[in-house]
């Protein structure tokens, strides 16, 4: 019986033993992208809008209740079009006190000017002194002084009561409303804003460090969205010198040479800087890793099928991606996704990453 299950246990031992040993795990499969010939063309581009070259915010010069609006956005104006009204109630009675003021002025210099005539008569009969002449000569230089000030008041309220009138300063067409009927207005409120009439520009906001590349000068493409792939030629013609407070973007106009007829205000516009040809590769940031502090990049090896870290050198990052100047060819396999889990020389399975495959299995 013992013998039986000794036996037993034998062919057992020996069947396990027979058992095949289980296949490796086959390698990680990574995505690789092919580095293209060259780093290709720098362009810089932009979305803007069309704005006029010369714009103005008219206001009141002195403040009251709008009483009238006489334009409306999109309105076309000429030079000395009445565009609003104020109340000017108040202006004409300040008119009226600056009259009679003039009139009460005049009256004490007449008199000033009979009394020193009289005083002048009997000083030639020596019955007054010197100093009296005097006096009174003085007496009637400060009402000649007073009716000077009068006439100055009745012209600054004349000139107010004219105020109360908004008056377009050149041609144009309105571009902004910023007052209703009714509302009290404080002198220098802007009511309308006038795009004049002449040179219109595209205005465009670059981030910072960009603006220090797009001096006073600088070429450029522009486009219209609503004029297709018609391109006009643009010069930069501004540059803000500070960033807006709030995208902290710098402001740049370009003057465009087309006619106004082509350039409706407030159209989009896309503003293309061309930069040149640039030195280097361009990889995506996701290619670049570090190792030992250095910056690499894992490459391919169709033949051996493994992969191991390349030591570049980085130009710049924009975002496009990187540019390297060193390590890289055109025609290099990059790996550019999972590259931290990586070893040198590790096998993997290449798969591109632009392959149908990848594309249907992300949908």
């Amino acid at each position: 019986m013992i013998r039986r299950i000794v036996s037993v246990g034998l062919l057992a031992a020996l069947a396990g033993c027979s058992k095949e040993a289980p296949p490796p795990p086959p390698p990680p499969s990574v995505l690789v992208q092919t580095v293209a010939d060259g780093a290709g063309e720098q362009l810089r581009v932009f979305t803007g809008e069309v704005v006029p070259r010369y714009a103005s915010d008219l206001g009141f010069r002195v403040g009251g209740k709008l009483i009238e609006r006489k334009v409306d956005v999109g309105a076309v104006v000429s030079k000395g079009q009445v565009l609003a009204k104020l109340d000017g109630t108040d202006m004409k009675l300040n008119v009226s006190a600056a009259r009679a003021q003039v009139a009460a002025a005049k009256s004490d210099l007449d008199l000033a000017r009979t009394e020193l005539k009289r005083v002048e008569t009997l000083l030639s009969q020596n019955f007054v002194s010197d100093s009296a002449v005097d006096s009174q000569r003085t007496s009637m230089e400060a009402a000649a002084a007073r009716l000077r000030q009068a006439r100055a008041q009745l012209e600054l309220a004349e000139n107010q009561t004219e105020y109360t009138s908004l008056e377009a300063d050149a041609d144009g067409v309105v571009t902004a409303v910023y007052a209703e009927v009714g509302q009290v207005m404080a002198a220098g409120n802007p009511v309308v804003t006038i795009a004049r009439e002449g040179d219109r520009e595209v205005r465009i906001n670059v981030p910072e460090g960009i603006q220090e590349k797009l001096g006073v000068g600088r070429a450029a493409q522009v486009r219209l969205w609503s004029e297709g792939e018609k391109q006009f030629v643009g010069q930069v013609r501004e540059v803000a010198p500070s960033a807006d407070t709030v995208t902290r973007t710098y402001a740049v106009k370009v003057k465009v040479d087309a006619p106004v007829v082509q350039l409706p205000l407030g159209a989009t516009a896309t503003v293309v800087f061309d930069g040149g040809e640039l030195a280097g590769v361009r990889v995506p940031l996701r290619a670049l890793g570090k190792l030992d502090d250095q910056p690499v990049a894992w490459v391919f090896d169709e033949g051996a099928g493994t992969v191991s870290p390349v030591p570049v050198k980085v130009l710049r990052y924009d975002e496009d991606g990187a540019v390297v100047s060193d390590g890289l060819l055109p025609g290099m396999k990059v790996v550019v996704a999972g590259i931290h889990l990586l070893q040198s020389g590790q096998q993997v399975n290449a798969v591109a990453a632009d392959s149908a495959i990848l594309l249907d299995a992300s949908r």
